[in-house]
């Protein structure tokens, strides 16, 4: 029995690592059940969509923006047939305060195999011939912000044909957009504004693989770094920030070590399973990550890494969103709440010094 539970806790623990590719747009629809960044999100219930307060930035109060979206059913348990994580993040790079996760918002949404709104069956692995994209209805009939991809209850009161989840987004489709349409100026254009939503890419994953000895160093280290964090805080001041140095110069070793193996990946999944940091600065204890309403324990379930930030065209020369990494916690009993988005937790880790990747 002892030797089956370590079996399958190391199952548990393995680490599937996320990466970019192109994909076609239809690719990327919700009945495809995509893994995706950028652009809109391809929601999995298409009823009882996140609000607008849900959604808003808690430091400017502003509407965060879809980062990405991870498509994590869980295989023994029916409730969980279709599970999708949506990740949104705050664009103001003002609110990217250090270790401050504020600026982020992340929803679980499940369905079982049967229901409302998707068939039984797979869907198809080709093209359909028949393809009609309509970014601001969905098939439940909602109606979504033309500019986000949101919950849209705002309606253009001059023309009402298309809808907006807030007053700032309303405002800037007409600046670029809307303005001519509405007075007939030009045809429906269908050109997005690009520099509002992130670049839309798929997120294909595959298993991290490692040479036996870099795992053997991997588990080594996890100990020496436990016992470090657990022991320092009973040493002097000065012993203390010694040891911080040296432990922070660990951690952050063993995470270039670590993607070194595959620089490309932006997203490690391993749920249950420990997240990589990049410092021993700001490591969550487990009274830091808060309890699901349900009254389960939040279990880290995959983490989101910065060489993302190289493909979000976030850069600019006085300021720009930024982080070290960013932790998913989610519901370890993953509760049924029907079709509804629930609330998951965040815990975003910076860079401590001079650090780099």
């Amino acid at each position: 029995m002892a030797a089956n539970t370590e079996k399958e806790t190391k199952a548990n623990r393995e680490v599937v690592l996320g990466f970019l590719e192109e994909a076609e747009s239809w690719q990327l629809l919700n009945n495809q059940f995509p893994s995706k960044v950028g652009g809109r999100p391809a929601w999995l219930s298409q009823v009882d969509l996140p609000t607008v307060p849900e959604l808003q930035c808690e430091k400017c109060k502003l509407p965060t923006v879809f980062l990405l979206q991870v498509y994590a059913p869980i295989a023994e348990d029916e409730r969980c047939f279709h599970r999708t994580l949506f990740v949104f993040c705050c664009k103001t790079p003002a609110c990217y305060t250090k270790n401050d996760n504020k600026c982020f918002k992340v929803f679980r949404c499940q369905l079982p195999r049967k229901n409302d709104f998707y068939p039984f069956d797979p869907p198809p692995d080709e093209k359909p011939e028949q393809l009609v994209i309509d970014h601001q209805v969905l098939g439940s009939g909602l109606k979504l912000c033309r500019l986000c991809g949101c919950l849209g209850q705002k309606a253009c009161s001059r023309c009402h044909s298309v809808t907006y989840c807030c007053k700032e987004h309303q405002t800037t489709d007409w600046k670029h957009r809307h303005k001519k349409e509405c007075s007939n100026e030009v045809s429906q254009s269908s050109e997005e504004l690009s520099s509002f939503l992130f670049p839309e890419w798929e997120l294909v994953t595959e298993p991290e693989e490692l040479p036996a000895k870099d795992e053997e160093l991997h588990h080594s280290l996890d100990q020496e770094n436990m016992a470090c964090l657990n022991d320092g805080l009973e040493d002097s001041e000065l012993e203390s920030m010694a040891l911080h140095e040296t432990q922070d110069s660990k951690v952050f070793q063993k995470f270039k070590k670590r993607i070194a193996h595959e620089p490309q990946q932006v997203l490690r999944y391993c749920k249950v399973g420990p997240p990589l940091w990049v410092s021993a600065e700001h490591v969550p204890r487990e009274e830091d990550v808060p309890e699901c309403p349900c009254g389960a324990k939040r279990l880290f379930e995959f983490q989101i890494m910065p060489q993302l930030l190289n493909h979000l065209k976030v850069d600019r020369t006085d300021a720009s969103i930024d982080w070290g990494t960013v932790a998913i916690y989610t519901c370890a009993d993953s509760c049924d709440q029907g079709t509804k988005y629930s609330t998951e937790f965040i815990w975003k880790q910076d860079f401590s010094g001079d650090q780099a990747i």
